[in-house]
């Protein structure tokens, strides 16, 4: 089977390759002039659903897209749905996590605890009239300063739990995609995926 991966991040694009990879299906990323649509939903789901529509329409192929956010407890669950943009509208990783880090300043132990959510929209597929949906999260904490040079995002500062207190982006590829919420949503797709005809 082959999937087109609705994103333009190269980093999201490599974590797909290497999980679905694995199932055996042909992972292919968009092309670097094709639109994205706006994300201006109020939810992942709705973010992802938007994704896999825009591109659906471009391609007519079988697509899958993602959303994903770090919720913080503290911070009531921001920066959640706008984890990309939480500095701004084209505001780069590193100014995203500054922010996230200076609001928490005064936030310590217990209560830096966050998770990581994803969720994944397939549309296209023949056998599926309907979008499907699958989501994966993972917990954690909050580091107070970034560690760590590989992954994007949020990674050098948060520590997943159940790990040995390094952050993702102290890990290989390897052992982020074990236990991350992308891996985890993919998972539970490519069980699925596996079922359809």
């Amino acid at each position: 089977m082959k999937l087109i991966v609705a994103t333009h991040n190269p980093g999201k694009l490599q974590e797909f390759r290497r999980i679905l990879d694995l199932g055996g299906i042909d992972v292919e990323g968009l092309a670097s002039d094709a639109p994205m649509p706006e994300e201006v939903g109020t939810s992942l789901e709705e973010n992802a659903l938007i994704k896999a529509r825009g591109a659906f329409e471009i391609y007519r192929e079988a697509i899958v897209a993602d959303d994903s956010g770090l919720f913080v407890d503290s911070l009531g669950g921001q920066p959640g749905v706008l984890s990309a943009r939480y500095a701004g509208p084209g505001a780069t990783d590193g100014e995203n996590r500054s922010k996230l880090l200076s609001e928490m300043a005064l936030v310590a132990g217990e209560n830096r605890r966050a998770e990581f959510r994803c969720v994944l929209c397939v549309v296209g597929v023949e056998s599926h009239s309907t979008p499907e949906f699958y989501v994966g999260v993972v917990k954690g904490r909050i580091t107070e300063l970034p560690m760590g040079d590989a992954g994007f995002g949020y990674d050098p500062i948060f520590v997943p739990d159940g790990s040995d207190g390094r952050t993702f982006a102290q890990m290989s590829p390897q052992e982020k995609n074990a236990i991350s919420h992308r891996a985890r949503a993919l998972e539970v797709m490519l069980g699925e995926i596996s079922k359809w005809s």
